[in-house]
This record gives structure tokens, sequence and C-alpha cells, in this order.
């Protein structure tokens, strides 16, 4: 059995939704714990580090603008528009 151990951090309010609650409340039981402090902590991780890879794949591709030559772009154009043909 794998458990993370989260120092006690700062303590905040946050509203959410009574459904919210009680799913989180759920799911928290079946993990065997009281309260939903450390799912929610896992949850907010998850999407921050989310973001911060979803920020690098933007970033990467902003920088490919420009980089295919008129050749490549035109065959990605032709190859598009023979897949979208085939599209159901």
């Amino acid at each position: 059995m794998c458990m993370h151990i989260y120092p006690r951090g700062m303590r905040t309010t946050v509203e959410i939704s009574d459904d919210l609650r009680a799913r989180l409340l759920q799911r928290a039981a079946r993990r065997g714990e009281k309260g939903f402090s450390r799912l929610v902590n896992e949850a907010l991780e998850q999407y921050l580090d989310a973001e911060a890879d979803r920020t690098v794949l933007v970033r990467a591709a902003v920088d490919a603008i420009g980089s295919l030559t008129d050749a490549q772009a035109d065959r990605l154009v032709e190859n598009v528009a023979r897949l979208r043909a085939t599209w159901r």
C-alpha cells in the first residue's frame, strides 16, 4: 500500500457544491480517510502539473510555426484534405 504523507499545510476556505462534497467524502471513505483534504491536494497537484505540461506543449507548437517549407506545407494540406474526405 502506497501512501503519500503531506506536511500540514495552510488551511483555506473553498466553496464547492453539496454534490461535489458528497462525492469527495465517498471517495475519501473508500480510501479509509475521514476527510477529503488529501484528495483535493492530489487533484490540485495533478491539475497544476497538467497545466505546466500544456504550457510547454503550446510553446513548442508556437515555436514550430513557420518551420515547414512551402512544399511540406502543401503536402500537409493535401494529406489533411485526403484524410477528411474519408471521415464519416
